[in-house]
C-alpha cells in the first residue's frame, strides 16, 4: 500500500536526522555539569588496552560526547521502535569492554539504549500533550565490572508536535443578548476556543474563526472571535431569538487543519420602539344612573408590542369631562384602562357623555422625542334607573321649647322622587332612633310633631332618623337625620349647691363669718345666672344671724353676738330663700344647719357635743374610746396567752377512746408494781383455754380455720402460767396464719415529775452481780418495794 505524502515526509526527515547524528565528526561539547571536554582518539585506545589497570583509567578523566539534543515525533505508530539518536564516546574505538547505560525519565520503559552502539529507541507511542520533554542521563561503564569510566551526562529528548488535537470551545454553548435595532458592527459577545497542540511549533495551534450558521444577521471576527451585528434594523417584535454556529479551525484555517464548533444563542432585548395602540377608536358604554361612586363603568385597552416596562401605559381623560364626573386608572396586571365614577349620575339632568381618552407610555427611549401616545373616543350613555327619594337636605336641625304641649309642630322634612315618573313619597320615623316615641311625623307632608313633653334638663338633644319611601315601590327608601334641640325655659328654681352644715364657735366674736353659701340652677339662661338671697319673712329680724351678699353669686352667714352656748342650744336652723331672675322668676327655701361647737383660742373646732362637758379636763370622747380599745386589746392578749400555756402543758398522750390500736398498751405512771393490772388480763391467764379452749386472733384475719387443740386442759384452780405461756408460744411459732414478725411494746414514758433515769438494764455495762439496788430505796415509797425485791434476789443468789 503506498504511503501518504505526510508519512513520506516524516520518514525522509528522520532519515536525514539519523545520517546527521551518526556522520557528524567529534565535536567538543559542554555537558550539563559545566566542564568543557574535548574529543581525543588516542586516549580511547590507551583506555581500551588497559581496562584491567585501574590506575591508568583513573588518570584519564577526559572524554568527549558525539551527540546533540534529540527529538522524536509524537504519535509515531510504526511496527518497530523509532530511533531517537545515538550516543558515542571517545573511549569507543572498537573496544568491546564498554557499554552505555541510560537513566532518568522513561529510561527502560519508554526509551531503551543499545549498550554496545549507544542507539536510543522510543519503545512506546508518545503524546506531546501529555509530556513535552524527557530528561535523561547517559554514562559509559565497564562491561565486566559496571565501574563508571566517565561521569554521567544529562541530555533532553523533546517530543515534537504534530497537529493531532482539534480546537475546543470549553465554555460553550454560549448565550448572549443585544438590544434590538442596534447598528451594524455592534459587538454582541466573544467566544474562545483552545487547541492542545504546541503554539510555538508550526501552525498546529493557530486558530481562525468563521460563522457557519447565522448569516446574514451576524458576523465573527476571524482572529478575535467577536460576534457582531451584520444586518440593520433587526426587530425583536419580528424575531426575538437567533442560533449562531461558530467554527474554529487550526493550521491558520488552511486545508487539512482540524476544526471545532459551538453554538451561540442570541436574544434581542426590547427597546421602546412601538407606541400603544387602542384596539378600537370608539368605545361605547351604558352606565345606570344609580351606579355607586368608585365602581367600574367600563374598560379600554391600548396594546403595545413591546414588553416589560416598555409596554406599560397610563390613561387620562383629556376632553369631555369638565365636571370631573369620571376618572380612568390603569390596571397594573392587565394594563387595562378602568373607567370609574367620581360623582353621581343623574339621568334626568344629563343622559350622555363623550370622552376622549389618551394612552401614554410610561418610559421612552433617549432621543425618541418623548413617549409614544394614542387616543380613543369613549361614549357613555346614562341609563335611567328607579332611584329612591331624595331629601332636600342630608340633615335637618330643628328647635323646640321644653314643656311645649303635645302635637306642637317642630318642623318639616321634604323629599322627592328624582325619576321622571315622579312617584308620591311617604314619611316615617325609624323607631329604633325614637324608642320612647316622643315624636310623630305626618306621612304625607313630613311635619314632625311632639308626642310627649320634653325636658331640657333630662335631654338637651334628640337625634332621630326619618325615612322617605316611594308609594309605587316600597323598596326605594331614603334616610335623613333630624337633630332636635330642646330650648330652655325657666322652669327650675335655684337651690343650695350642697347640703351645707356650718359650725359656730362658742368663743367667737360678733360679726364672724360662719359659712359661705352658693346656689345652682338646672336652667341655662342665655344671660347667665343671677341669684337673690333673703331670710324668710318670719326671720327677717333674726336676733342670732344675718346674711351678707358677695359679688360672686354667693352669701356669707354672719353671727350677731358671742353668747352662743351648747348647754343652751346646740343646733340652729336658718331658712334662706333663693330666687332667680328668670321669666317668671323661680325661688326655693333652703335650710342651713348651724352647730355650736367648742373651739380653741385659734377658733379651731374641737368638740360639738354636749356630752363633752362631763368629761375630765383635757380628755375628749375620742381619747376615752381609744383608751378603752387599748384596754380591751390587752385583755384579749392575756386570755390568748393563758390559753396557749394551758394547751402547751397538757401531756401528749392519746386518750383511751381515741386509741384504736389493739397491740399497744400505755403506761402513764412510774410503775405500779402489783397494782399495775393494765398490762395484761389476769382473767385470761387464769382461763388459758378461753371459751371452748380457743382464743381468736385480733392482729390478723386468718385465711385458714384454726381449730383448737385437744388434750390441753387444766383444772379450774390449778393454773400454771409458765406452762400456759410456753404452750401459747409453741402455737404462735407453728401457726401458719401468724404474721412473720413479733409484737414489740415500747415504754418510753416514765411518768410525770419523775427524777429517775431509765429502768432498762440494756444500756448498763455491769452485770447483775455487780449491781447495787440500794439506791432504789432513796427514790421514794413507790420504789422501796422494788428495791427490796432486787435485794432479796441478790441474797438468794449468794445463798
Amino acid at each position: 500500500m503506498p504511503k501518504r505524502s505526510e508519512e513520506m515526509l516524516v520518514d525522509l526527515w528522520m532519515s536525514l536526522l539519523l545520517v546527521w547524528i551518526t556522520c557528524v565528526p567529534s565535536i567538543s561539547t559542554t555537558p550539563i555539569g559545566g566542564q568543557s571536554r574535548t574529543a581525543q582518539t588516542g586516549g580511547s585506545a590507551a583506555a581500551a588496552s588497559g581496562l584491567g589497570e585501574g590506575q591508568r583509567l583513573l588518570s584519564r578523566a577526559k572524554r568527549g560526547w558525539v551527540w546533540n539534543q534529540m527529538f522524536v515525533l509524537e504519535e509515531f505508530s510504526g511496527r518497530d521502535p523509532i530511533l531517537v539518536g545515538r550516543l558515542h564516546t571517545d573511549l569507543d574505538v572498537g573496544n568491546k569492554n564498554i557499554k552505555y547505560v541510560l537513566a532518568g525519565e522513561g529510561a527502560g520503559t519508554i526509551f531503551a539504549i543499545n549498550e554496545l552502539t549507544g542507539d536510543i529507541h522510543a519503545m512506546k507511542r508518545l503524546d506531546r500533550e501529555e509530556k513535552a520533554e524527557y530528561t535523561l542521563t547517559a554514562q559509559v561503564v565497564n562491561a565486566d565490572t559496571d565501574e563508571p569510566l566517565e561521569p554521567p551526562s544529562e541530555f533532553i529528548i523533546k517530543v515534537q508536535d504534530i497537529n493531532d488535537n482539534p480546537p475546543q470551545f470549553i465554555e460553550g454553548p454560549y448565550r448572549a443578548s443585544v438590544p434590538e435595532m442596534s447598528a451594524v458592527g455592534t459587538p454582541v459577545t466573544r467566544v474562545t476556543a483552545t487547541d492542545a497542540d504546541d503554539p510555538v511549533y508550526g501552525n498546529s495551534a493557530k486558530l481562525v474563526y468563521s460563522i457557519l450558521d447565522g448569516q446574514p444577521y451576524f458576523s465573527v471576527d476571524p482572529n478575535s472571535a467577536t460576534i457582531k451585528i451584520a444586518l440593520h434594523g433587526m426587530d425583536r417584535e419580528v424575531k426575538e431569538e437567533y442560533f449562531v454556529v461558530i467554527q474554529a479551525k487550526d493550521m491558520g484555517g488552511h486545508m487539512g487543519g482540524l476544526s471545532g464548533t459551538t453554538t451561540v444563542t442570541i436574544m434581542l432585548t426590547d427597546i421602546n420602539d412601538n407606541p400603544p395602540k387602542f384596539s378600537k377608536s370608539l368605545y361605547e358604554f351604558g352606565i345606570p344612573e344609580d351606579l355607586p361612586i368608585g365602581k367600574t363603568g367600563g374598560k379600554v385597552k391600548a396594546s403595545d408590542r413591546d414588553i416589560g416596562e416598555n409596554a406599560k401605559s397610563t390613561y387620562n381623560i383629556i376632553e369631555g369631562d369638565d365636571l370631573g364626573t369620571f376618572e380612568i386608572i390603569t390596571d397594573a396586571q392587565t394594563q387595562d384602562g378602568i373607567l370609574r365614577l367620581r360623582k353621581p349620575l343623574d339621568y334626568e339632568s344629563k343622559k350622555a357623555y363623550t370622552l376622549k381618552v389618551e394612552a401614554t407610555n410610561v418610559r421612552s427611549e433617549p432621543g425618541s422625542g418623548g413617549p409614544f401616545k394614542d387616543t380613543a373616543t369613549v361614549k357613555i350613555v346614562v341609563e335611567d334607573a328607579d332611584e329612591p327619594p331624595v331629601f332636600s337636605k342630608p340633615m335637618y336641625l330643628l328647635e323646640v321649647k321644653e314643656n311645649a304641649p303635645v302635637a306642637t309642630v317642630i318642623g318639616r322634612v321634604a323629599a322627592r322622587d328624582p325619576d321622571s315618573s315622579g312617584s308620591l313619597v311617604r314619611y316615617f320615623i325609624d323607631r329604633h332612633t325614637d324608642l320612647e316615641r316622643q315624636f310623630n311625623i305626618n306621612v304625607d307632608d313630613g311635619n314632625i310633631t311632639l308626642a310627649k313633653p320634653l325636658d331640657r334638663e333630662t335631654d338637651m338633644w334628640h337625634n332621630i332618623t326619618v325615612t322617605a319611601t316611594e308609594v309605587r315601590n316600597h323598596s326605594q327608601i331614603s334616610r335623613a337625620i333630624v337633630a332636635i334641640r330642646v330650648m330652655d325655659i325657666n322652669d327650675n328654681a335655684p337651690e343650695f349647691a350642697t347640703e351645707y352644715e356650718a359650725y359656730l364657735c362658742e368663743n367667737g366674736k360678733p360679726g364672724q363669718v360662719i359659712h359661705t353659701v352658693s346656689a345652682i340652677d338646672k336652667d341655662d339662661p342665655s344671660q347667665g345666672h343671677r341669684f337673690d338671697y333673703r331670710l324668710v319673712q318670719e326671720m327677717q329680724s333674726n336676733p342670732n344671724f344675718t346674711i351678707k351678699h358677695n359679688q360672686d353669686n354667693s352669701i356669707s352667714v354672719v353671727a350677731k353676738h358671742d353668747s352662743f352656748r351648747r348647754q343652751k342650744q346646740e343646733i340652729y336652723y336658718l331658712p334662706i330663700v333663693v330666687s332667680d331672675q328668670g321669666h317668671p322668676p323661680m325661688s326655693s327655701t333652703n335650710t342651713l344647719t348651724i352647730r355650736v361647737c367648742g373651739c380653741s383660742r385659734d377658733l379651731v373646732v374641737q368638740s360639738c357635743n354636749v356630752e363633752a362637758y362631763v368629761l375630765p379636763i383635757g380628755l375628749s370622747m375620742g381619747a376615752l374610746i381609744a383608751i378603752l380599745a387599748c384596754i380591751i386589746l390587752l385583755l384579749v392578749i392575756v386570755v390568748l396567752f393563758v390559753t396557749l400555756r394551758r394547751h402547751k402543758n397538757e401531756p401528749l398522750i392519746i386518750k383511751d377512746d381515741e386509741d384504736v390500736r389493739e397491740n399497744i398498751i400505755r403506761y402513764d405512771d412510774e410503775g405500779g408494781g402489783e397494782e399495775d393490772t393494765e398490762a395484761f388480763d389476769i382473767a385470761t391467764l387464769q382461763n388459758p383455754d378461753g371459751i371452748n379452749g380457743y382464743l381468736p386472733r385480733k392482729d390478723i384475719k386468718p385465711d385458714l380455720q384454726f381449730m383448737p387443740r385437744a388434750g390441753q386442759h387444766s383444772g379450774p384452780n390449778g393454773v400454771d402460767v409458765d406452762e400456759f405461756i410456753n404452750v401459747r408460744l409453741h402455737e404462735a411459732d407453728n401457726d401458719p396464719t401468724a404474721p412473720p414478725y413479733d409484737s414489740i411494746q415500747i415504754y418510753g414514758y416514765e411518768g410525770r415529775g419523775s427524777v429517775a433515769g431509765s429502768l432498762s438494764s440494756l444500756e448498763t455495762a455491769s452485770s447483775d452481780s455487780d449491781q447495787n439496788y440500794d439506791y432504789l430505796r432513796e427514790w421514794g415509797p413507790r420504789f422501796r418495794r422494788l428495791g427490796e425485791l432486787y435485794s432479796v434476789g441478790e441474797s438468794d443468789r449468794e445463798t
